[in-house]
């Protein structure tokens, strides 16, 4: 029992003189000031990657890329890997971006297929009078 506590004694002094001693020890802090234009950048970074995002959420943009064969959630992990002037570029085009297709381009190919299928004489949609 009496070596027992020699050891406990012993652990508790060697932990308290190494605790001691670190607090001596220096550590370097880097301090800096956080400019206006990095706060500015980050904020816009934050802009830009939130109007992607929106666009990438979109269910018909989403339904786009999985008939290509692309996750969407990787298309995001790739949009934010973009540096700010790619975002900046993608987002100022991507209203104008197609999805697929838009409404009146695919009325007009199915009118023009039906046009074409009616003059050949394989349907009779358009009823001569």
């Amino acid at each position: 029992m009496n070596g027992y506590r020699y050891w406990v004694k012993r652990t508790i002094v060697l932990s308290v003189t190494a605790s001691m001693l670190s607090l001596g020890l220096a550590t370097q802090v880097n301090a800096a000031i956080i400019g206006t234009g990095d706060v500015i950048q980050v904020e816009r970074r934050a802009e830009l990657l939130s109007q992607v995002d929106s666009f990438l959420i979109r269910a018909d943009v989403r339904n786009q890329l999985e008939r290509l064969g692309v996750d969407a959630a990787e298309a995001q992990l790739r949009a934010q890997a973009m540096t700010n002037e790619e975002l900046t570029a993608l987002s100022a085009n991507i209203d104008q971006f197609p999805a697929g297709g838009g409404v009146l381009e695919v009325i007009g190919v199915v009118f023009v297929v039906l046009l074409i299928l009616e003059i050949v004489g394989v349907i009779d949609i358009f009823k001569r009078t």
